[in-house]
């Protein structure tokens, strides 16, 4: 018994220098200038299917007062009749990325052939538009990469420099449009992973009203926990889900 007791006593001491040492390491290097590592808390705020008239609209009021930048990723047949929300959305300094063209499933996962080249089409069609080469390479897969990215596709989206980015907090409001500003406000606080990197799915489509009318708590919710809202760009890190298809 009194050889377990020195072992358990032996543990302690020692467990007691190695916190105590680490303990002076970090405050000497504090004092000597080095800053302390935190990771910085990010949140990503995104809208899909843009651009629309009112809502879109309604949301830029609602991002420009209360000075925050946010990610549209817009679909190519959408621009059409909206090119000024469209050059508002850029001019206001949020990020546009490609949603494919015509946004039919069957049609753009029908290979992978037709899902590049309707991001590439939405591509262009940005370019006529905001007259100037943007040349967007930040990309969604409409309902998102999983079950429909394959290795054979991540290849080829590389090899033209194309980024993806799916999400990990869900407003679901594409699915439930009629969500009260409230729940909405709820679902923005889940994350389904534990990650300082928040990439927030939103839609406005013209029937989220609710959308833009829950963002100011969401807004709010995110600052009072530390986080920084930034637009995605082509040197965020990627993130998409995990790849179960090999070919």
């Amino acid at each position: 018994m009194k050889k377990y007791l020195n072992i358990l006593m032996y543990m302690i001491a020692a467990f007691t220098i190695v916190f105590f040492c680490v303990d002076e390491l970090k405050v000497q290097a504090l004092e000597n200038g080095a800053p302390e590592t935190v990771e910085e808390k990010i949140v990503y705020l995104t809208f899909d299917d843009g651009p629309t008239g009112k809502v879109t609209e309604k949301i830029l009021d609602v991002l420009k007062e209360h000075d925050v930048k946010a990610t549209f990723f817009v679909v190519g047949k959408e621009i059409n009749q909206r090119e000024q929300v469209l050059k508002r959305i850029y001019e206001e300094g949020h990020s546009i990325g490609l949603h494919t063209y015509s946004h039919n499933l069957k049609s753009i996962y029908s290979s992978d052939e037709s899902f590049i080249k309707e991001m590439e089409q939405t591509s262009q069609k940005i370019n006529e538009v905001l007259g100037e080469e943007v040349n967007s390479k930040i990309i969604r897969f409409p309902g998102g990469s999983s079950g429909r990215l394959s290795e054979g596709l991540l290849n080829k989206l590389h090899e033209e420099n194309y980024r993806i980015y799916d999400w990990n907090v869900s407003l679901e409001d594409g699915v439930n449009p009629n969500l009260s500003p409230g729940e909405i406000v709820q679902n923005a606080k889940k994350c389904s992973r534990n990650t300082t990197k928040r990439i927030i799915l939103a839609h406005c489509n013209s029937n989220n009203k609710n959308t833009y009318n829950a963002l100011p708590g969401i807004i709010k919710y995110y600052k009072d926990q530390g986080y920084t809202f930034k637009p995605i760009d082509q040197n965020t890190e990627e993130f998409y889900y995990r790849i179960k298809n090999k070919n």
